[in-house]
């Protein structure tokens, strides 16, 4: 007995990012019921055309923003082209270190500044 996928984008995505990225952190948020109601979305019956990820890994160690984005955005070449794929795909690209900058300021409302610099 098969099963269909509800969510069949979102599981290319997971499954792409994860093979590709091998990410520590991965958060995949589907907020196209927030853009349903839009112009350009009349006529789409997808339930999977506007995401928000969050990725963390090693593989964005010496990347700027662009660079990282480009690489997301190779990897999902197929979801952001077909009809009724991916319409919006709003990036969070971080290193692991960059994460645990982001975490110390979170815990203190201050800036962690690593040993050894100013």
């Amino acid at each position: 007995m098969s099963t269909t996928s509800m969510t069949p984008i979102e599981d290319a995505v997971r499954q792409k990012l994860t093979t590709s990225l091998s990410p520590t952190t991965l958060e995949i948020h589907n907020d196209s019921h927030l853009h349903a109601h839009h112009k350009a979305m009349v006529g789409n019956t997808s339930r999977e055309t506007h995401f928000r990820l969050v990725i963390t890994s090693d593989a964005f160690k010496a990347k700027m923003q662009p660079a990282r984005h480009r690489i997301v955005y190779a990897l999902l070449k197929e979801e952001l082209e077909r009809e009724g794929g991916i319409h919006a795909l709003q990036l969070k690209t971080k290193t692991p270190e960059e994460e645990q900058r982001q975490k110390g300021r979170d815990k203190s409302g201050e800036v962690v500044v690593a040993e050894g610099r100013s």
